[in-house]
């Protein structure tokens, strides 16, 4: 699994001094951010980051002036943290963006021009839908589709995906972490089975970026999305691959444009200030490991590592105490349920309550200062799946290390008066 090595005892986590570098948490009163799977907040060294461009340098890059030139030295910055935090081989494979969605689409365009007699992809139905249809939109280019499929145990298992591939396999897609109910898949196996066969493999990484460690090079993957918006920075995307797998995808690119990455990759003009904070982001948990772990000599990767180590080891405390809550409230939990299996998933959790609607429970808890989700959760594949309907679906709580075990038990407090009230 790509579960970091331990590096701190859970219970001597510092939330409560962590919770104090985010400025959101601080003005937010009695309200319970529990819906960090659509976006988690910011600490104030990123919110300065991207002020202090917009104060700063506001300029176009490229020019020769002082402040395009600070602006140039600023993506270049962040493309070095961003390969820095999953591994990468070169911070030239790093390409920014809007979101993780257009990255895929962009990728998926490319390899529609390049299937030949590899005309096979494997999707799941485990994924977001931002990475199914996006390959699905393929078929007119001669695409053949092959689904690996979510087990009854709440998630997907390589031994299923064996069969899949073939000398016809083009790619294999999946996420890292289900966005939806939190299971983490064995990318690096994945890996190995595609590679023997000839395929490359695409990662969706978004749900997995804040809750472990990202390793490129040791999962082996081929392709990888990520969106800064889930790892405590403002809204953009990143995109990474192997330099030379990059070089030959076909994109679209203006004539004065360089034909290799990242440049290839970068159509247009993207949000600085928001990169600035991506850098930023990266900084922030460089932090965390370099205050748990103190070390001498130690690079700015090892902290990365420490850090998500211990917020690793920190959320499956977390989780283990969602999980019993939503056990003790009788919820049907969707994905992996099996305390004993706990490391086969982030915080995240998919849960119904009965026949109890999803809907009136989410407005119940916002009355009670507390943020969740309800819906289809962009994964309607799943949704069928799961015998839910797009219309209800499920209920979604996830949370991130900021989050502490006093408001889950809050959070419990409130289902179950929620419960009361309308059964």
């Amino acid at each position: 699994m790509n579960n970091p090595q331990s590096t701190t005892a859970a219970g001597g986590f510092p939330v409560d001094t962590i919770r104090a570098m985010f400025p959101a948490l601080q003005r937010a009163g009695d309200f319970i951010f529990l819906d960090n799977a659509a976006g988690a907040q910011i600490p104030q060294s990123v919110l300065d980051a991207v002020t202090n461009h917009l104060v700063s340098h506001n300029v176009q890059r490229g020019g020769r002036y002082g402040r395009s030139v600070t602006v140039d030295q600023s993506v270049a910055d962040a493309r070095t943290s961003v390969a820095l935090l999953i591994n990468a081989y070169s911070p030239a494979e790093i390409c920014f963006g809007m979101n993780a969605t257009s990255f895929i689409r962009l990728v998926s365009l490319g390899i529609g021009q390049m299937l030949g007699e590899r005309d096979e992809i494997v999707i799941t139905d485990m994924d977001h839908d931002a990475n199914i249809a996006t390959w699905l939109a393929l078929e007119s280019a001669g695409a053949k589709f092959k689904w690996w499929r979510m087990r009854e145990d709440g998630n997907l298992h390589v031994d299923d995906l064996r069969p899949l591939v073939s000398d016809r396999t083009r790619l294999v897609a999946c996420t890292v972490t289900a966005h939806s109910i939190g299971s983490i898949v064995d990318v690096a196996s994945v890996a190995e089975i595609a590679h023997s066969a000839g395929a490359e493999v695409f990662l969706d990484c978004v749900h997995y970026g804040p809750h472990g460690l990202i390793d490129v090079q040791a999962w082996d993957c081929d392709y990888l999305v990520c969106s800064g918006y889930k790892n405590f920075s403002p809204h953009m995307g990143f995109l990474w691959g192997r330099f030379e797998t990059l070089k030959r995808l076909p994109t679209f690119r203006e004539d004065f444009i360089p034909d290799e990455p990242p440049y290839k990759v970068e159509a247009g003009t993207f949000i600085y200030e928001n990169v600035s904070g991506m850098d930023a982001a990266v900084q922030y948990l460089e932090l965390i490991g370099r205050n748990l772990a103190p070390a001498n000599n130690r690079s700015r990767r090892e902290n990365i590592v420490a850090g998500m180590g211990a917020i690793r080891d920190y959320e499956l405390v977390l989780a283990r105490k969602m999980l019993a809550v939503l056990k003790d409230c009788n919820a049907t939990i969707y994905g992996v349920a099996d305390e004993a299996r706990i490391n086969e998933r982030v915080p995240t959790f998919c849960f119904n309550i009965g026949k109890l609607s999803p809907q009136k429970i989410v407005e119940e808890m916002a009355d009670m200062q507390i943020g969740i989700r309800d819906g289809h959760m962009y994964a309607p594949r799943l949704m069928k799946r799961l015998n839910l309907s797009m219309d209800s679906g499920a209920i979604r709580a996830s949370l991130v290390h900021y989050n502490t075990v006093e408001e889950i038990h809050r959070f419990g407090e409130a289902l179950r008066a929620i419960i009361a009230k309308l059964s």
